[in-house]
Formats: structure tokens, sequence, C-alpha cells
């Protein structure tokens, strides 16, 4: 018999960390959430519900495989101190649990979605109020890839899209992070979306997220808005009259053509009158004869014809600008119309609006986007799309060239508070970062690249400030990477949709629930290792890569367990006495 199929004492566990994480599982609700969930399965040895925690359960182990269920060097399958710990007399193997998972529909993703929102809400929103005392919410969002390899044929609504720069098979995901003041970043969430997907069509996406998510939203715009609406009326009237003059040019052209038209055909019966003279006498045409003349004349007013009806195409072709340009303005007028009217309504009904920052990389900041974001409410940080301003801040830097300020160690930057640029509606404070690439180098390589921001701060008085904000939106590019090698969620462990989309809720959701246990853990046990009960930083990657792979006994009373890690474990000659009680009372918001 091999190893795989001894089961261990309940007494024993080579997964220390999950024992702890299971009770404070139980202390949120999560496994009885998870076993009410009614699913399309049939239960043999396991239930299907099980199968799913036991998913949970190997995001959190941070394992790279789900067949390491099953098959590493210690089976968490075969752990009955964890299964224990997490409500359940057993684990499944890991084929079970891929064909429960592979059988799984988007409605039942959609409720084990929903149940990890709920047994942390009340979590998340203590650190909104904590924010809010502090002066406001910041939000960090981001796309983020999924690559898979490029032969594969196995992962549903797979697609090809430029990934770090190049062209790859896999998925995006939009994430979005909340800076937190106890601990430091909490991810609000995570959507999968097809490898074509690009961040432009993604901000207003992430906005509305983060309002459903926090459940609250920030005052909307709407005299902004409405100063946008009114002040778009003038080009409104100018396209009009434009297509008037179109219309009229267009009559002319017609008429010109009518008349030559009328020529044409006057002279085509003349020609054909002296033509039947001439047969009568059997005269012979000469070059200079009549018949010539105006056989000639009939030439020249074909070719003015073809000339005149060249004209009326050209002024249809034009009027037809002009119409498509009076339709899109009035379009986009009567698109700000109705946005006007449903962020009325949304006022309305926002007695308490927040204040909110949200940063984004230059791939969500096209004028399009920045402008919804700022009649949203919002105090926008972001750079330039593609090459949007990159000539203008170039002139301008041209003329202040003495006055480049050090911003960072190797940055300097330029600045210009609530500049109206031509074609955005809103002023805009400008800044432009050089960067020395290879300071060594004669002469020094630069790089440029532009910042924008809109909001009540003024940044144009604090230039490094404004500088290290911005660039503090890397607390989101760490989050991507823990969640991508501590749980290990780039290797895509499914290959239904509805389970690659719970993959991606499981790994967020294991990223907060590893900060919510460590201050949970911390304020019961007084020996937990150096560093892990630092809220704001509880060394994540340790707990789950070492942790959650280290040797202990455990000693249960009741619901309570008392943890001693092994002699052979880096944390040996600790114990831990964990409790299934919490300091708040958890609720569910309505």
């Amino acid at each position: 018999m091999s190893d795989n199929n001894i089961e261990q004492d309940t007494n024993v566990t080579d997964h220390a960390m999950l024992v702890v994480w299971g009770q404070f599982a139980h202390c949120l609700g999560l496994p009885q959430a998870f076993a009410e969930v009614p699913l399309s399965q049939k239960a043999v040895e396991h239930t299907p519900q099980s199968k799913v925690l036991e998913f949970l359960v190997a995001h959190l182990a941070g394992l790279e495989y789900l067949k390491d269920l099953s098959h590493s060097a210690h089976p968490l399958d075969k752990d009955q101190a964890v299964a224990r710990a997490w409500g359940q007399s057993s684990w499944a193997d890991s084929s079970g649990v891929s064909r429960t998972l592979k059988c799984l529909t988007d409605d039942e993703e959609a409720r084990y979605a929903a149940i990890l929102e709920q047994v942390t809400q009340v979590l998340l929103d203590q650190e909104v109020q904590r924010a809010l005392a502090q002066g406001m919410i910041e939000l960090d969002g981001d796309l983020t890839p999924r690559r898979v390899s490029n032969g594969s044929q196995t992962y549903p609504g797979s697609e090809y899209g430029y990934m770090s720069g190049r062209l790859q098979l896999g998925f995006q995901v939009s994430v979005l992070s909340l800076r937190s003041p106890t601990y430091g970043r909490l991810e609000l969430s995570a959507r999968q979306h097809s490898g074509k997907t690009v961040s432009v069509t993604q901000a207003e996406g992430l906005a509305l997220e983060a309002e459903r998510r926090l459940g609250r939203r920030p005052l909307r715009r709407t005299d902004l808005l409405a100063q946008r609406l009114e002040q778009m009326e003038p080009e409104m009237v100018r396209r009009q009259q434009k297509v008037a003059e179109a219309q009229q040019n267009l009559l002319a052209a017609d008429a010109a053509k009518a008349e030559v038209q009328q020529h044409v055909q006057q002279k085509a019966q003349e020609l054909a009158e002296v033509q039947a003279t001439y047969q009568q006498d059997q005269r012979l045409e000469r070059p200079k004869s009549h018949l010539a003349k105006v056989r000639q004349q009939v030439g020249v007013y074909q070719q003015r014809l073809e000339r005149r009806r060249q004209a009326v195409l050209k002024a249809q072709e034009w009027l037809e600008q002009q119409q498509t340009r009076l339709a899109e303005w009035t379009a986009e007028k009567e698109g700000l119309s109705a946005r006007w009217q449903r962020f009325q309504a949304e006022n309305a009904c926002n007695p308490n609006p927040i204040q909110a920052v949200l940063r984004l990389d230059a791939g969500f900041g096209d004028a399009g986007n920045l402008a919804l974001l700022i009649e949203m409410g919002y105090e926008v940080y972001s750079k330039p799309y593609g090459t949007w301003l990159s000539g203008t801040l170039s002139k301008m830097s041209a003329v202040r060239s003495q006055d480049w300020q050090k911003v960072g160690q190797n940055a300097e930057m330029l600045a210009w508070k609530a500049v109206q640029l031509e074609d955005f509606p809103y002023p805009l404070d400008l800044g432009y970062e050089r960067f020395w690439q290879s300071p060594t180098a004669s002469p020094p390589q630069l790089a440029y690249s532009g910042l924008l921001h809109f909001g009540q701060i003024d940044v144009c008085a604090d230039l490094p400030a404004w500088f290290h904000r911005y660039n503090a939106r890397q607390t989101i590019e760490a989050g991507n990477k823990e969640v991508q090698q501590v749980f290990e969620v780039h290797h895509i462990k499914v290959r239904s949709r509805p389970a690659m989309r719970l993959q991606e809720h499981f790994a967020l959701f294991a990223a907060n629930f590893v900060r919510f246990a460590a201050v949970w853990l911390a304020e019961q046990c007084p020996q937990v290792p150096a560093g892990w009960q630092v809220s704001q930083c509880p060394k994540v990657k340790e707990q789950v890569k070492v942790g959650a792979h280290s040797p202990a006994r455990v000693e249960w009373n009741g619901s309570d367990c008392l943890l001693r890690f092994a002699e052979c474990s880096v944390y040996a000659g600790r114990s831990f006495l964990v409790r299934r009680q919490v300091a708040i009372q958890l609720t569910l918001r309505i």
C-alpha cells in the first residue's frame, strides 16, 4: 500500500497554517455557507460542496496544480487534521475535485463568489470607515494577463492578445484593490476577460465594480457635466450650419448638372437633324463643316456633364461627411445628457458620498475615460494614453528647460497646473517626467513620460509627493505578483469557464483571507513568528509557502485546538492556542 493511501491521524498535520485558517474560516461562517450552496451534482463519498471547499484550501496552500492535492510530498487530501479544522470528515481525491469543478455552472460559480464577498464584507466596511477617517479612499485598477500555451486548445474562451508586450494566447483579468489602513492592501475584485481585451475598455467597469464592492460612491460632478453640455451647443450649431451649407452646395451642383444635361440633349437633337440633312443631300462631313462643329459642341457638353456629375458626387460625399459629424456630435450630446440625468438621480439617493482617489496606468488614460471618471466624482491619477499629449508636453517642456525638479533617485519633473487642452473638456494638472536609463552613458539616455491629475489636491505645489503618490499604485502590481506567485493563479488549474472564474475569485479571496487571519491570530497567539503580526505586511508568502506546509501536532478541545509545531519545523518550539472566536459581530451587509 502506498503512502498516499494511509490517512493521517487528526492529531497530526503536515499543513499547520491550514488548520489555523480552518479555525478562522469557521469564525467567518465560510464552511457552513459553502455547504448550503445547492449544486446539481450527486454525492457519493464526498459532497460536491466539500470538493469546492477543498479547491479553496488548495489555493490557501499555494498548490501549483490541482493534482498536487493527491500527489505532492505530503498530500493534502490525506491530512485529517486539516479536514477536521475545515469541518470535513475527509477530503476527496484530486480527480474527484476536478470532475466537480468541470461540471460547475455559471450560476453556481456566482453563488460561491457572492459568499466570498459576504463573509468578509464587515471587515471591508471597517477598512472603508478607517480610510475615510484618514481623508479619502484610495483605489488602484489594472489589467493583468493569464497566459496559456500558444498551442493549447483546452482553455475555452482563450484568445490572442498583447500580454506583457507580446502577442500571447490566454485571458486578461481586470483587478481592483483598496489601500487599507490596517492590512496595507485589500483586493476588491478580479474579473476574467478574453485575451484580446485592452485596458482602455475597462476604466468605467473598474469604477462601477469599486462602487458595488464598497457599497458607496462619490458625489457625481453634475455641475461640470452641465457646463460641458452647454459648451457643446456652439459646436452643435456650427455643425448644423455646415450641413445646411453642404445641402445648398448639393442643390447647386444638381442644378448645374441639370442645366448641362439639357444642353447635351439639345445639341444631341441638333446633331441628329444635321446628320439627317447631310445624308439626304449626300454631303461629306469635313473638318470645318457645320456637322463637325455641332459634333464637337456635343462632345464639349458631354465632358462638361461628366464634370458636373463628379461635382455632384463630391457634394454628396461632403454632405454625408457633415451629416456624420453632426450625428456623432448629436449622439455624444444625447449620451452626455442621459449621463447627466442618471448622475442627477444617483446624487439624489446618495446622502453620504465618499471622496475617492482612482489610480490607473496609461492604458486606461484616454480622454474619454478620464472625462468620465472625473464626472463620476473621482480624483484621478493617470498617464496619457498612447501618444496623446506627448508632442504637447515636449513643446511645453522646451520653454522651461531650466525648471526640472528632482522627484526621485533617477527622475525629474516639470508640471503645469490646471491646463485647458483643446481636446479635453476639463482643466488637467500636467506633469512631465524624465528618467536616466543609463546615467553613465554619454550623452545620458533619457526616457520621458507624462502624468495627469484632476482633483482638489494641489499636486503641482509638491512634485515629489505627486510622483510618489502615483507610483504608490505599484501596490497593485505587488498584489498581482502575489496572486500569481504565492497563490499560483498563473497555473490555470481547471478547464471550464465557471471554474476558471472561480479560481480567480478564490485567489483574490485567499490574499485577503490570510491578512485578516494574521491579525486575528496575532491577537490571541503571542508566539506568532516575527513579522506575521505586522498587519500591513504579514509575510503572506512565508505563511503560505512555509507555514501552510509545516508539520505540527494538534490537540483538540471541542472546537478549539492547540497546535504545536514539530521539532523538524522551522517554527519548532512555537505553539498556537486557536479558538473559534472573533472580536466583532460578523453580519452581512444588506
